[in-house]
């Protein structure tokens, strides 16, 4: 049905803009209820779009900034393909203070979705120790000596508490701050996971150090490396995971 779909937001609902939702997706600004919202129309399963919005509005109800998914007329979450959700005001973060409270908000969000059932389809970094694909994720597309060495960085995860992790939180446009919240965006490559995936952040906002510093930053290279390979960025990010 494609953007044909907006009609079941009510007649007034209108796309205004095209706005960067990366390439998975076409997303655009809209009008709704005579208020500002985000369409975003892929090709994902109606059971993967059921699991984000299930995600999403636990969320909102913990007191996380997340853009809601905005019900159809007859209470849908999404048709087609198509989600309609709520506006986030607010820039990227820029300062290391401003990183500090990207921080603060990932580790709510993973205290808040510990025993999270995984998103269809995917697999986390520990399950690949033993498996070779997950939605995104072919490691028989890896160099086999590539795949040795992302696999010795998820090993050293072993046994760590999983929950849900939002997947890219150190890309700035994926965050939008106000001077009283942090709201997290693009849930895109959110799954069940182990938290240090998402802790790795400009000026170290998280504040890990030592161990904990480098075991975060070997798995989520490697994670980047499997998640997007073989692109520019995968290459560069699988060349900082140690050799076995």
């Amino acid at each position: 049905m494609g953007w044909e779909a907006l009609g079941q937001w009510g007649d007034d609902a209108v796309r205004i803009e095209p706005l960067a939702g990366g390439v998975a997706n076409d997303v655009w600004s809209l009008r709704v209820h005579g208020r500002l919202a985000v369409g975003r129309l892929g090709t994902r399963s109606d059971a993967d779009l059921a699991w984000e919005a299930e995600l999403l509005q636990h969320l909102d109800r913990e007191g996380l900034a997340v853009p809601v998914p905005i019900p159809t007329t007859d209470g849908r979450l999404f048709v087609d393909g198509l989600v309609v959700m709520k506006y986030m005001e607010g820039g990227p973060p820029e300062t290391a203070a401003d990183w500090r409270r990207v921080a603060d908000t990932l580790r709510q969000l993973h205290r808040v979705t510990q025993g999270w059932p995984q998103r269809p389809g995917w697999r986390s970094s520990t399950d690949l120790l033993h498996a070779e694909t997950g939605t995104r994720i072919n490691l028989a597309a890896m160099p086999p000596e590539g795949v040795a060495r992302c696999r010795a960085a998820w090993a050293r995860l072993i046994g760590r508490q999983a929950c849900v992790v939002h997947g890219n939180p150190n890309n700035p446009g994926n965050v939008r701050i106000t001077a009283d919240r942090v709201a997290l965006i693009d849930w895109d490559e959110a799954h069940v996971d182990v938290p240090d995936l998402d802790l790795v952040l400009p000026h170290n906002g998280a504040g890990l150090v030592g161990d904990a510093y480098d075991i975060a930053a070997q798995a989520s290279a490697a994670w980047e490396a499997a998640v997007c390979w073989d692109d520019e960025y995968s290459i560069k990010r699988l060349a900082e995971v140690r050799a076995v």
